[in-house]
């Protein structure tokens, strides 16, 4: 699929009638895992990339040329769509959100989010009105192009467990043109509810951050149709490694070994031709189907 295509199936997705899941890979690896296992849709997490590489994940961390170039990485792995997480857009001011775009864009993305998070945790969060003003500038930017953009309000990551807040920047937000509307650290249920129900763009809900933990029919109900994971897989599979490492430590035994994923599997799952093979594989496959 060219980039248009990818847009095409990505911006589908979100029209369904309940909730579906893109996960996070952090590396070309993960992605073409997660690809293997029929995932429709992959969104990078800066998250998963700073672990990967040793960093935190934080503003002052993590540069605008490195998540592209990790985005760049996981877009070329397999033929899936890609958004990303484009942080604050990389700049407080609406022209560097708009150049970001334009960037993510040019490497063949189809969509990104950009948050109205400063990285200050003495004034965490943008004035609505440049926030607002910084949303608008991406979604003018994102202009004809396949480019899906999801704005994200981050109150609740914040200690600013301020619902309506919430929702009056997610609606502003929508207003100056974003598609996809995303408030991470919701309380409940019943907060993600009011949230569908109060604005008028696909939601976005992240799971695996711990609680609580709903199902994907619970969130399909209360109206969400993206669920992302965040850097939780990443997390996961540095889990397994702790696990392992702790073994050989502690106990000098090797059972780790029984969860790996068998050497010809993970060959067969980096080969270079294997999403030719599944370009080629796909139409005798709904051919066969009846």
């Amino acid at each position: 699929m060219d980039q248009r295509e990818k847009f095409d199936v990505f911006r589908s997705l979100h029209r369904g009638a309940g909730a579906f899941v893109i996960p996070n890979p952090w590396n070309a690896g993960s992605a073409r895992l997660l690809a293997d296992l029929g995932f429709k849709a992959l969104a990078t997490t800066s998250a998963g990339y700073a672990f990967s590489v040793g960093k935190r994940d934080s503003f002052s961390s993590l540069t605008r040329d490195e998540l592209i170039a990790n985005a760049a990485e996981i877009v070329g792995a397999t033929d899936l769509p890609v958004t990303a997480d484009l942080e604050d857009g990389f700049g407080s001011s609406p022209e560097t959100c708009a150049e970001t775009v334009c960037i993510a864009s040019g490497i063949g993305l189809v969509g990104g989010s950009i948050e109205d998070a400063t990285g200050n945790a003495d004034d965490p969060i943008f004035d609505l009105a440049l926030a607002t003003d910084r949303i608008r500038a991406a979604a003018e930017a994102a202009v004809g192009l396949p480019f899906l953009l999801t704005a994200r309000a981050e109150n609740h990551l914040w200690g600013r467990q301020d619902l309506r807040d919430t929702i009056t920047r997610l609606q502003a937000f929508s207003e100056a043109g974003a598609d996809v509307l995303y408030a991470p650290g919701l309380p409940d249920i019943e907060a993600i509810r009011t949230l569908c129900r109060e604005v008028d763009k696909p939601v976005n809900v992240v799971m695996g951050l711990g609680v609580p933990a709903y199902s994907v029919d619970q969130l399909s109900q209360a109206g969400v149709r993206r669920i992302s994971v965040g850097g939780s897989f990443a997390r996961a599979a540095f889990g397994a490694l702790r696990r392992a490492a702790i073994e050989v430590r502690d106990a000098g035994t090797f059972g780790y070994a029984r969860d790996a994923i068998f050497g010809a599997v993970m060959a067969d799952l980096m080969s270079s031709d294997r999403s030719a093979k599944r370009d080629q594989e796909e139409p005798a496959r709904k051919k066969s189907q009846p």
